[in-house]
């Protein structure tokens, strides 16, 4: 069995393939400021996305992307708002939830909510 941190970097290679298939520009991965990291940042045209990803290998406990709480969100908008800063960012932004099923012998299941939260910048 693969392990919760193998599991994780499965889903996060699958959403990167996914979001370069739907023409998204990845900018970094794993971004690290203080306590929060950010999945995934990427340009979707000109809309700097700050995407998270979840990823599980079960339903049994809710859907990957309902363990995206609000303490969850405020890490990640507070990390945003550093990346942002660090960039001289002056485009408009969006926060997203990539969702990535692994069950044995199925294709990947791998779904993509756009704006899934906004915590106010």
């Amino acid at each position: 069995m693969s392990s919760h941190l193998e599991v994780g970097e499965k889903g996060e290679d699958l959403a990167v393939d996914y979001l370069i298939r739907m023409g998204y520009r990845i900018l970094e991965r794993n971004w690290r400021f203080a306590k929060a990291e950010i999945d995934i940042i990427a340009m979707d045209g000109d809309i700097l996305t700050f995407i998270e990803v979840k990823t599980r290998s079960s339903k049994s406990f809710g859907s990957p992307d309902s363990f995206v709480n609000p303490t969850k969100e405020q890490l990640i908008t507070d990390a945003a708002l550093a990346y942002m800063e660090q960039v001289d960012h002056d485009w408009e932004v969006r926060f997203d939830i990539v969702s990535v099923l692994l069950r044995p012998y199925r294709k990947p299941d791998i779904q993509h909510i756009q704006d899934a939260f906004f915590r106010g910048m």
